[in-house]
């Protein structure tokens, strides 16, 4: 007879414990309900806690299924929400409250100590949770910032904040107007019907900012792939002399302050007629974003097995057909990988541009540091969050090409 699995059942924590921990997240939620207002947070601290905490109670006593206390919770704080505050809050408190009827069976059958040795202390259990929540509050503090432009970008009036009318849901409140300014800005007949494209693809200001920093942003990629390819691969060879002062000084861009690289490219451009020019842009951007593919050709060159050259050799392959034929595809995604991080460093980059940069070559950055000093307009949140999502589209690739060159290297990615 097959003696049956062993399965460790964790101890059920007291009351105070599972009750605790719901009523604290309801008192923080309260004082940033009070947003700010100190004669209502103390108020809301203790209501705060005592809903959460008088929900944690009823749930831990009458509800097993986690799923049917996370929704009856949330249920429970969108009506609560909605009807004291609004329906965006109350939105908001549904998605809390799931969460919370989850969390408190969680803690309730004590399988929040699942993941934990059984001789793991409390203080140790803590401190595991403990750090997983600062290190979730620093990701919060980071991304918050880029999550609120969102929104605000579809703001039917000209404000950088949120209006009632945008907190409470309206749909008269949201507007795709700061989008379509992006095409119109700058344009002799915005209204016309006839020639409004060619109008607004030669007079839009923001259009013109977009065709600069691609036409820009892909020549210096071009040249800075090909130049970083080069120096890592000649630099990963065991035979290079001076390879670590070489390597210091090609990606010294990324290491000095980036004004002073600014303000060194122009007093060089200047001298050589390339100052105010799309050529001098695209070598200045070239040089910033050289040292990126650098560093991602060496990481990958680091699981090359250089065997396969000296092998291409003996059969008679020259130096630039081995390169093409046999170290280009399997280095390609860490090439690829390099361009992209160079592209984007082209893209996002504004001091370099406003040094060197004429009216003509202003770029996406160019324009909104413009926008910012000069024509406060929301049409910069809607650039703004373009510019978010093209990033997260091109980091996205980029995390796939990593991946990719690992199972072609055969580096297991755990």
């Amino acid at each position: 007879m097959t003696p049956k699995a062993y399965r460790y059942i964790p101890p059920q924590p007291d009351l105070w414990f599972t009750i605790g921990i719901p009523a604290g997240m309801g008192a923080l939620i309260g004082l940033m309900t009070a947003q700010g207002d100190f004669g209502l947070m103390r108020y809301y601290f203790l209501i705060g806690a005592v809903i959460f905490g008088l929900t944690a109670f009823v749930v831990r006593q009458y509800v097993t299924s986690r799923r049917a206390a996370g929704w009856i919770v949330a249920a429970l704080f969108l009506v609560l929400g909605t009807s004291v505050f609004s329906l965006g809050y109350g939105l908001l408190m549904a998605i809390v409250g799931y969460v919370t009827g989850r969390q408190t069976l969680w803690l309730h059958t004590g399988d929040y100590r699942l993941n934990q040795p059984p001789y793991a202390t409390p203080r140790e259990v803590l401190w595991f949770y403990t750090f997983r929540i600062i290190c979730g509050m620093i990701f919060v503090f980071l991304i918050t910032p880029i999550i609120v432009l969102i929104p605000l970008s579809f703001n039917q009036e000209p404000y950088f904040s949120f209006t009632p009318g945008m907190l409470g849901l309206d749909s008269e409140a949201y507007s795709l107007r700061w989008y379509w300014d992006i095409l119109k800005n700058g344009m002799a007949a915005p209204e016309a019907t006839v020639g409004w494209w060619s109008d607004m693809w030669n007079n839009a200001q923001w259009v013109r900012s977009i065709k600069n920093s691609f036409w820009i942003g892909i020549w210096a990629t071009l040249l800075a792939t090909g130049l970083g390819t080069l120096a890592a691969i000649g630099l990963s060879r065991s035979e290079m002399p001076w390879r670590r002062s070489i390597m210091a000084l090609l990606i010294s861009p990324m290491i000095v302050p980036l004004v002073i690289t600014a303000s060194g490219l122009f007093y060089f451009f200047s001298g050589v007629g390339l100052a105010k020019t799309y050529t001098g842009l695209i070598l200045a951007h070239a040089v910033l974003g050289t040292p990126f593919v650098i560093i991602t050709v060496t990481a990958t060159l680091v699981g090359f097995d250089q065997s396969l050259t000296r092998a291409s050799a003996n059969m008679g392959a020259g130096p630039i057909t081995t390169f093409f034929k046999v170290q280009m595809p399997l280095i390609l995604p860490g090439v690829i990988s390099g361009g992209l991080f160079a592209f984007i460093t082209s893209f996002d980059e504004v001091v370099v541009v406003l040094q060197l940069a004429d009216v003509k070559q202003r770029t996406i950055p160019r324009q909104m540091f413009s926008g910012i000093r000069e024509q406060i307009s929301p049409t910069i949140l809607a650039v703004a969050t373009i510019l978010v999502i093209i990033s997260i589209l091109l980091l996205t690739l980029v995390e796939a090409l990593r991946r990719r060159s690992e199972r072609m290297r055969g580096v297991s990615p755990h």
